[in-house]
C-alpha cells in the first residue's frame, strides 16, 4: 500500500493568572480518558460523500464495470467537492503575515534544520483574537491583514473550508477546541463565536488533573492519527490554568508521481560549514517533463500531491546562503505565487533530492512581540475580557512551535504543534537541467490554493 502525505499541526494556548494564587482543589476527578464526558459543546464538519473505490463496481464473477453505479456514487463525490469549493481572492490579504512570519520564524538557522507552519499559526492567532479585545486584539488583526474581528471571522471561516476534505482518499482537516478551567466562569458568546467561525468544540474540567490532561492529549491524538503521540503525552495543563486553546491541521495525500525506488542511490550532500563537510544520503531521482522556476538567487521545481497541492524545492545559487534567502524578498514572494511566477519554463527537469526526516523546536514569543504583539504577553496590558471577567491579569507566558517533516519515494508525512502558555539563477538550457539538491536548500508544502502549510530549510538530511 502506497504511502500517505500526513501533514498535522497542533496549536496550544494556556492562559493562567498572572500572579501566583492558590490550587483550586475541588476535589479529586474520576479518571476518564474519554475527553467526550468533558464536552459542553461539538463542532460538526461538512459531511463529504467518499470517493468511490473503482474495484467495488467490478463484477467478480463477469468482470464487467457497472458504471451506472459508479457514476452515481462519483457525481455524489464530486458534488461535496465543488461545495467545498470557495470564491477567488478569499486568501488576499494574508500576504504579509505569511511573508514576515516565514522569514522571521525561520531566519538564523545556525546551520542546523529549521520547519515552520504558517497556515497553522495563522489559524491559531485569528482564534486568539476571538478571546482579546481593545490594543490585545487589534495588534492581532494588524498582523493578520483583518480590518476588524468581522473581516478575520470571514477569512477564517473560508480558510478552513478551503482547505477542508475528508472523503477517504484525502484527509485535510483543521480541528480546534478550548479546555475550560471548571470553576472559571466564561462568556457562553465567545466560545459560540469560536464555534461557528473556527469549528472549535469546548470541554471542561479540573485544570491540572491528570484526567483532564490525558482527555487534552486523547484528543490531539485522535486529531492527528496518533503522528505527535510523544509530543501531545507532555502536554498538561497545571492548576493555574485558565483556559486552554487547541487547533490542530491533519492533512494526507500522495505523491501526484512517484519516485522509483529503483532508481534511489547513495550520494553526497554537501553541508554549510566552512570544512567543505558532506554527508552521505539516499537521493531519490526522477527524469520528466517539469515546471523549471528562476530568480535572482535561487531556482526552483514542484512535485504535485494528489490533493491538489504541492512540494516545492527551492535551491540557492552556489554563492548564496540557504539563510540569507529566507531573508530574500523575492524568495517569499515566489512561496506564496509559485505557479503564478513569470520566470519559468517547461523543460526535461532531472531531479534528484535527498530523503529527509528533518524537525525544529521555534519560540514563538519574541518573534510575535517582533511582528507587533505585545500586549498579549503583559499582564499590565492584555485583555483578555472576551473570555472571561471572572479574573484579570491574564496573559500570555510561552509560545512554542515544533514541526517535522519527512519524504520518501512515495510522500511525506508532516506534523508540527505550536504550545503557548500563560501563568537568482541563469536561465535553464534549452531542452534539460540537472536539479541536485545536494547542499542546503529550502522546502515549501503548499495546498490547492497555493498557501504555504509548511515551510523548512534543509541543513542536514542525514
Amino acid at each position: 500500500m502506497k504511502k500517505i502525505l500526513a501533514a498535522i499541526l497542533v496549536f496550544i494556548c494556556v492562559f493562567s493568572l498572572a500572579g501566583c494564587v492558590d490550587d483550586q482543589n475541588a476535589g479529586e476527578e474520576k479518571r476518564d480518558t474519554g475527553y467526550m464526558s468533558y464536552h459542553i459543546a461539538v463542532a460538526e464538519y461538512p459531511v463529504m460523500a467518499p470517493y468511490p473505490n473503482e474495484m467495488a463496481f467490478v463484477d467478480e464473477k463477469t468482470g464487467i464495470f457497472d458504471d451506472e453505479a459508479f457514476s452515481f456514487v462519483y457525481d455524489a463525490w464530486h458534488d461535496d467537492i465543488l461545495a467545498q469549493r470557495q470564491q477567488e481572492g478569499y486568501e488576499r490579504g494574508l500576504e504579509r503575515f505569511f511573508s514576515e512570519s516565514t522569514k522571521t520564524f525561520l531566519s538564523d538557522s545556525n546551520s542546523e534544520n529549521k520547519v515552520y507552519s504558517p497556515l497553522n499559526v495563522y489559524m491559531a492567532l485569528a482564534m486568539l483574537a476571538e478571546v482579546t479585545d481593545n490594543n490585545s486584539r487589534q495588534q492581532i488583526l494588524d498582523l493578520l491583514g483583518s480590518a476588524d474581528i468581522e473581516s478575520l471571522r470571514t477569512q477564517a471561516t473560508t480558510l478552513w473550508n478551503a482547505h477542508y476534505r475528508d472523503d477517504g482518499a484525502v484527509t485535510s482537516i483543521l480541528a480546534g477546541s478550548l479546555w475550560l478551567n471548571k470553576d472559571i466562569s466564561f462568556i457562553p458568546s465567545t466560545m459560540e463565536s469560536l464555534a461557528k467561525y473556527y469549528y472549535a468544540s469546548s470541554f471542561s474540567g479540573e485544570m491540572g488533573s491528570e484526567a483532564f490532561n490525558t482527555a487534552l492529549q486523547d484528543w490531539l491524538n485522535d486529531q492527528t492519527g496518533g503522528l505527535l503521540k510523544e509530543q501531545a503525552s507532555g502536554i498538561t495543563m497545571s492548576p493555574e490554568t485558565i483556559m486552554a486553546l487547541a487547533t490542530t491541521i491533519y492533512y494526507k495525500s500522495k505523491w501526484h508521481n512517484v519516485f522509483s525506488e529503483s532508481k534511489t542511490e547513495k550520494g553526497l550532500f554537501n553541508l554549510a560549514d566552512a570544512g567543505g563537510t558532506a554527508v552521505e544520503c539516499d537521493f531519490m531521482r526522477k527524469s520528466d517533463t517539469n515546471t523549471y522556476y528562476w530568480g535572482e538567487k535561487f531556482s526552483a521545481v514542484a512535485q504535485g500531491l494528489e490533493a491538489g497541492g504541492a512540494m516545492w524545492f527551492i535551491l540557492p545559487d552556489d554563492n548564496t546562503a540557504a539563510d540569507a534567502l529566507l531573508g530574500d524578498e523575492e524568495t517569499v514572494s515566489f512561496i506564496l505565487q509559485n505557479h503564478d511566477w513569470a520566470n519559468n519554463k517547461t523543460l526535461v527537469v532531472n531531479l534528484a533530492v535527498p530523503k529527509f526526516d528533518v524537525g525544529s523546536d521555534i519560540n514563538l514569543s519574541e518573534g510575535l512581540k517582533t511582528l507587533g504583539i505585545t500586549d498579549v504577553f503583559s499582564p499590565k496590558d492584555s485583555d483578555f475580557s472576551p473570555m472571561t471577567t471572572d479574573t484579570d491579569d491574564i496573559y500570555l507566558s510561552a509560545a512554542q512551535h515544533a514541526a517535522r517533516v519527512k519524504i520518501d519515494e512515495e510522500g511525506c508525512t508532516a506534523a508540527a504543534y505550536t504550545v503557548m502558555m500563560a501563568a537568482g539563477t541563469a536561465m535553464p538550457p534549452d531542452d534539460e537541467v540537472d536539479f541536485v539538491l545536494d547542499r542546503p536548500f529550502i522546502f515549501a508544502i503548499t495546498g490547492a490554493d497555493g498557501l504555504p502549510m509548511f515551510v523548512g530549510i534543509v541543513n542536514n538530511p542525514a
